[in-house]
Parts: structure tokens; sequence; C-alpha cells
């Protein structure tokens, strides 16, 4: 568009938030009152958040001024109308069901659709989907290519699920896979996309096999940019007709709105079948709220509407891609070990290769986490064997990775905040050698993550 490389945000601030600054010496004391574990810290003693981009994103002034339209209705809203109007021009789905966010789409889905034994296939589940197919006493398979598994290997889709390995599965074990599932971007694996050429392959093997094929669709907008760049033949469409050919390989989708519906609460259940959506909308009823509202505000659900629509603006989306890419490129250059390419809401650095002396059952994860808050104030998330190490039968083994996601809120950081975050990581890298591992001293057995108590060791 022009021959100028800085980044710019493609929007002006109208407000702003104080924020709150720190000694190490206070950090420190924090942490240690927060059993070492960062989601127990209160937002107040965190300089730079990048726990998540989960409903932790600003809302557009448009999207403010939809607050004001909310028709709080108990029943038949007409906010409710607009957010379906939104959803299924986007998405082309029958059906659609609000909920409160995208683990209570899950949740509904699995509990209406799984049996004792069953197998979800996806590309990898993240950490509330594999909950919710587990406690439905089911299997969470997980069949990324194998450039997935692996952090430094370039390859433009590495969230792109293994073809061969899904076509084995049905082919042995077909009658246990009840739906496929794919997750667009692929946040497990680095926040990495899925190709056209893999979900047609996907949709081709659902077919053979008449089996249900549905998408993880949080990150959908970002996926469909990604596809834009990077895949052939597909540079000159709009994001918006990338993601409704994404939709309609599909037969349906969860959605959680508090990413790519750049609000800060709600989601969605979408799909065709019509005898599923009759089940589901009975469980929402008893679980979340009547159908036109699902737990949701009317005001929340005019933000949603209104944030599906941005959320595909070519401007949001190159700003939105390039940003979390320039965190990539300034640690990649200091030779952090990091997820590449940059996933598209976050840098995912490989905590693995720069402690190895921690061994994975000690996890490097939570103490570069741990790390990065105590010397900066910068709050991100592990993505390793803690979240993923507990198996349901209460044994422990090394997650396939262990990484810790810094997770870029949407419309929230400016440059300076991101080039601070690039110092603090490179500052913790150079001191690799000081920092040892933890061990768990409590935790629940399921989604220990969140609320584990951890010492540090040595």
């Amino acid at each position: 568009m022009h021959p100028f490389h800085t980044i710019i945000e493609p929007f002006r601030i109208k407000s702003v938030e104080a924020l709150r600054f720190t000694t190490r010496d206070e950090r420190i004391a924090t942490l240690a009152r927060a059993d070492h574990n960062v989601f127990k810290l209160a937002a107040d003693a965190v300089l730079v958040d990048l726990l998540t981009d989960s409903g932790t994103g600003a809302m557009s002034s448009a999207q403010w001024g939809a607050l004001m339209q909310g028709d709080e209705s108990y029943a038949g809203s007409r906010s409710f109308f607009r957010f379906e109007s939104a959803v299924r021009d986007l998405t082309g789905f029958r059906h659609i069901i609000p909920t409160h966010q995208g683990r209570a789409a899950e949740r509904i889905l699995f509990h209406t659709v799984l049996h004792p034994g069953d197998i979800v296939p996806n590309n990898t589940h993240f950490d509330t989907t594999r909950a919710n197919v587990e406690a439905e006493q089911a299997e969470a398979r997980d069949l990324v290519i194998e450039e997935g598994r692996q952090p430094g290997v370039i390859h433009p889709f590495k969230g792109n699920i293994d073809l061969a390995a899904l076509e084995a599965l049905l082919e042995t074990e077909g009658d246990r896979v009840p739906l496929v599932m794919v997750t667009v971007t692929n946040n497990s694996g680095g926040g990495q996309p899925v190709s056209l050429a893999n979900l047609r392959g996907v949709r081709a093997l659902c077919d053979r096999y008449g089996k249900p094929f549905f998408l993880d669709a949080c990150r959908f907008a970002e996926n469909a940019w990604f596809i834009r760049q990077r895949e052939a033949g597909q540079a000159g469409r709009s994001p918006r007709d990338i993601a409704r050919e994404m939709f309609s390989l599909a037969d349906g989708c969860t959605m959680s709105a508090k990413k790519d519906g750049l609000a800060n609460i709600g989601g969605f259940l979408a799909m065709n079948r019509d005898a599923w959506a009759e089940a589901c909308r009975t469980l929402l009823i008893l679980t979340e709220g009547f159908p036109t509202y699902g737990g949701l505000a009317g005001y929340d659900l005019e933000a949603i509407a209104r944030g599906l629509e941005e959320v595909v603006e070519e401007s949001y989306l190159r700003y939105r891609i390039r940003s979390t890419e320039y965190l990539a490129d300034k640690v990649r250059a200091a030779g952090v070990p990091i997820v590449q390419p940059a996933g598209g809401h976050a840098v995912y650095l490989d905590a693995r290769a720069l402690l190895p002396h921690i061994p994975p059952l000690e996890y490097p994860g939570i103490a570069l986490l741990n790390a990065l808050y105590v010397e900066g104030g910068v709050r991100g998330v592990e993505i390793g064997t803690v979240m993923f190490g507990l198996h349901p039968d209460g044994s422990e083994a090394a997650a396939p990775l262990d990484l810790v996601r810094l997770a870029i809120p949407r419309r929230v950081y400016t440059q300076s905040h991101i080039d601070y975050v690039a110092e603090v990581v490179i500052h913790v890298a150079g001191m690799r050698g000081q920092l040892r591992g933890y061990r768990i001293t409590s935790a629940p057995r399921v989604l220990r993550h969140f609320t584990a108590s951890f010492e540090p060791l040595g």
C-alpha cells in the first residue's frame, strides 16, 4: 500500500487505563503469595498482561455504540436476531445457538453427541476442549502434522491435521468417531494456521466415512489471513470470502467470540444437523439460558455481531498479524528459541529448548513464566507439561512441547509495550542458567494449571 515499514495501529485511542508499576522485590513477594502460579495474581500487580487474548481486547467505538442498542427481552430480542444474522451471514450454518463463551459450546456439543469410549480427532485440542471431551469419558486424539510438533521447523501451515493419520483412524476405529474437529488457528501448537487444502481434505474424508466435521473457530479470521498470505491462489481474495469458504467445508463449529469476535464475553455453537441442534438447545436451556440469549445480555450479542464484521477487515488483520510477528522477530533475532513461524495471536517461547537443564517434570515452562513476571512484570501462560501432562488415569508424563505463550490482546497495547516485552524476554534468556524448576504442591485432577500451587526447587 505504501513504501513504509512502521507498524501503525489502524485506530486512534480515545480512552486510556493507568498501569501500576511495581518493583522486583514486590513482584517476588506477590508471586510467592500467589503460590508461584501467575493465574492467581491480581491483575493490578501485572504490568503487561499477556496471559490470554480471550476476552481481554478493546472494543471499538462502533461496538460501544452497539451496546446502547441492546434489547434485554428474555425471549426473541432484536439483539438476538442481529447476532443470528451476522453469524449466519459469515458461517452459513442453519442453527445458531448463543453461549456465554466457547467452552460452554464445547460442553453442550460433546455432552449431546459423545459416549464413553468415543474418539474425537483434532489437529490439537486446547485445554478446555480436551477436558470437555474427557469429561464424557471419551478420548481427545491429536493428529497434527509432524512439522507441527517441531517448534523450529518452518512450514506455512503447521496447524494442518495429518490426513493420512485421520484416514487410518476412520478406517480402523471409525465406529468410535462421532465427529471430526479441526482448530483454527491451532492454539496449542503455536497459533499455527490450517490451509484450505487441508480443510478440503478433511471434508473429503468425512464425506467418505460419513462423519460430521466441526471447526473450533475462535481464531478463524487470523487463519483466513494466513491463507490469503501463504496459500497458492488465495492472494486476491478478501478475508471474509476465505472465512466463508472455511465454514462452508464444515458441518458446524464451536466459537469463543472472546477471540475473533472482538468481544469481552460470549460465543456460539452453530451447525446444520436438525436433531443435534434440538438436543443442544434443550441442554442450553438447562445450563445457559433461553435459546435467544444463551447466558448473554442483549448488549453482548450486539457487540459480538459488530465484532464479527470488524474482525475480517483487511487493515485490522494486517496490523494484528504483523504486530505479533514484530515481537517474534525481535526475540528470535536475540537467539531466543520460539515456535516458528510466528502464530497469529501469540508468540510461543520454547521453554524446553531455552532451559535444557530443567527436565519436563520440573516444569521449565513455569520457570520461564515466573521469571518473566519477576524480572519485568510480564504475565504469560504455560502451554506444556503442567497444562497437558496429567492424564485421565492420574499418571503424569512430559507433554510433547513445553512452551510459554505470550498472547497479545487485541487493540490494547502499543508498539512501545511490545518493545518492552521483547526486552524482558531477552533479559530473562540471558540469565537462563540461574533458573530452576518447580514442583506442584497441590492441584485438582482436571485443568490443574488454573489453580495449582507450586514451589521452587533448589
